[in-house]
């Protein structure tokens, strides 16, 4: 009997001591908190453990595992390390401006719209969506779900308020995405912050969700879960996507990522590729 142990190239390039450590980590996570990372892409994870180990100057992954059983507090650093937070306003602005063009003209034919925003982190694109529903005369029958594991990112979305220094790169997105208006119209400012008008949040329910370990929670004409699945590997992608399905109307859309596409879904049959390009999909 052959009894080499296998390691495989994820394992190599991490290094394999440094891999045990992380499943440990992970494990003792799951168990404490309930937030599944076992199935993240281990090599974006280990970046997210590098880093506080760096903050915490501690030389070992086992060192933090030992602060997430014994110290108050340190198991939500590390579920607020963990957590996907990358966003901006319009967001490569094609999806914005491809779903205005060939979703919107669908969604104007029903009595009522439900949108899931999954994986929402500080809320810019739930409001980008708010601003090109209310453009196109679709707000007030629609009803925006936005969700995140995190549920400080939450309360930060809740407040509408954002760097007065990104304004520049959300205007130029916000025009490329066919915006219609002056998109200064659309928030007051002082020197530091833009503070995006509350009319806007008439419509949005800010939720804690997870996507690895809750279900489906209503059926949606719309979901939107962008740069999201790139940090999951191919197992829990596959999961995620059966959620979405579940939760999407027949004839719905799911809005993906521009790195992201169901190619390799087991629920590729049973949708038609919308508007590919921009990765945009319709139920069957």
């Amino acid at each position: 009997m052959n009894n080499q142990m296998i390691v495989t190239d994820d394992e190599l390039e991490i290094g394999y001591v440094e891999n045990l450590e992380a499943d440990l980590l992970l494990e003792a996570i799951f168990r404490l908190s309930g937030f599944d990372f076992r199935k993240y892409m281990r090599a974006s994870i280990i970046r997210r453990i590098q880093n506080r180990m760096r903050l915490e100057r501690i030389p070992t992954i086992t060192r933090l595992h030992e602060k997430v059983v014994h110290e108050k507090g340190f198991l939500e650093k590390m579920l607020n390390d963990f957590s996907i937070n990358v966003t901006e306003m319009f967001r490569d602005p094609e999806f914005f401006k491809a779903f205005r063009q060939h979703v919107v003209p669908e969604l104007r034919k029903l009595p009522e719209i439900r949108v899931w925003h999954a994986g929402c982190a500080t809320g810019e694109e739930v409001y980008s969506m708010a601003i090109l529903l209310e453009e196109e005369g679709l707000s007030e029958k629609t009803t925006i779900y936005a969700t995140d594991m995190n549920e400080k990112v939450l309360e930060k979305a809740k407040q509408g308020t954002f760097s007065l220094m990104k304004m520049q790169t959300y205007t130029r997105n916000y025009i490329q995405a066919g915006g219609k208006e002056a998109f200064s119209e659309y928030y007051s400012a002082d020197e530091h912050f833009a503070y995006f008008h509350p009319s806007l949040l008439r419509n949005i329910s800010f939720a804690q969700h997870n996507l690895v370990t809750d279900s489906s929670f209503n059926e949606f004409h719309v979901i939107i879960c962008r740069n999201v699945l790139i940090y999951f590997t191919a197992e829990l992608q596959n999961q995620v996507q059966g959620l979405f399905y579940e939760s999407l109307c027949p004839r719905g859309f799911l809005g993906l990522g521009n790195k992201e596409s169901l190619r390799f879904s087991e629920k590729t049959p049973y949708y038609n590729e919308f508007a590919a390009a921009d990765k945009i999909y319709r139920k069957r």
